[in-house]
């Protein structure tokens, strides 16, 4: 979240109009961020959430529309759009498409409790029960397809040994896939870190940011949020917080043997998945804003650990 784009209060005033949100009160541009404008709105009735798109595909916004106000319905802890009195959520304000949510309560956690990581394997596993009967399609833009196309873009910039690593590592996660049929497949959140959760205290407040949402492997989400919550330091897995998450997670989805078997594989291929994307905005294709991109070698060590040490057993569902 970050402004690139200033409103005033007398455009904001006038957008929510549209709405049956209240009278206009207060803008807060938010802090932080790499794509889009995000502005906290205070009327007199509620605390919502304004985004202005600066980039990515346009098109693909009613997807994310379509997904976002599925899983509300749902009664999933996600930011359902606010449509205007003739029920539609995207507009254009500035120039630029423009989606209003609620607010949602809470704040990331840093250094996620046990507690707090079953939370999300709970919510995560309803999220993908429902989401297989998503009817809306956007296929993964960060798959092995992606992975396969266009790692050979930043293989000048990287050390000898690191160039085998990625090229070898490709070339293992094809062998391993085609060993085995489509994976269980559903609508994704694509990018669920720890700073895209709210928690207030050890209650889940929302699963925000869905502008990486897709749909595919199931797993493929699943093993995101375990190289970014139950990672340490060093690369290496946090048992406590890897059971936690997959033991509540796999009480609503058990995994089926196929995703058993390429469980570690998947763990590899979403450390490469940031190692590149993360080196792609360093040396291929810079922001456009004057923003520090994320440092590609948190990735590069979590990829590294991953393959000394393999994976953790799963454990059951609890």
């Amino acid at each position: 979240m970050a402004v690139f784009t200033p409103l005033s209060d007398a455009q904001v005033a006038a957008f929510l109009e549209k709405f049956d949100v209240g009278s206009f009160v207060s803008l807060q541009g938010v802090a932080g961020g790499t794509e889009n404008s995000t502005f906290f709105v205070t009327t007199d009735r509620r605390e919502l959430v304004l985004t202005l798109f600066e980039q990515g595909e346009h098109a693909e916004l009613p997807f994310f529309v379509d997904l976002l106000d599925y899983l509300d319905e749902h009664r999933l802890p996600v930011p359902g759009t606010i449509h205007d009195r003739e029920g539609i959520a995207l507009h254009s304000l500035a120039g630029k498409p423009a989606l209003l949510f609620p607010r949602l309560p809470g704040r990331h956690p840093e250094a996620p409790n046990a507690t707090q990581c079953r939370v999300l394997g709970d919510t995560l596993g309803r999220l993908h029960v429902v989401s297989q009967r998503f009817q809306g399609h956007r296929p993964n833009p960060r798959d092995l397809n992606w992975l396969r196309a266009v790692h050979h873009k930043v293989l000048t910039y990287l050390s000898p040994e690191d160039q085998a690593l990625m090229k070898d590592e490709v070339d293992d996660f094809e062998s391993a896939f085609n060993q085995y049929g489509e994976l269980p497949q559903g609508a994704l959140h694509g990018d669920l870190f720890r700073d895209n959760t709210l928690y207030d205290g050890n209650q889940l407040g929302g699963i925000i940011d869905f502008y990486n949402g897709c749909t595919g492997d199931l797993l493929f989400d699943l093993a995101i949020v375990i190289n970014d919550w139950a990672s340490n330091e060093d690369g290496s897995l946090n048992a406590q917080r890897h059971d936690a998450i997959l033991s509540a997670y796999q009480a609503r989805r058990p995994l089926t043997a196929a995703e058993r078997a390429l469980w570690p594989t998947m763990l590899r291929m979403t450390a490469l998945r940031y190692w590149l994307s993360r080196l792609l905005v360093v040396y291929v294709d810079p922001p456009a804003h004057d923003l520090t991109p994320h440092d590609p070698e948190r990735f590069r060590t979590i990829l590294k650990a991953r393959i000394l040490f393999g994976a953790l057993p799963l454990p059951e569902a609890s």
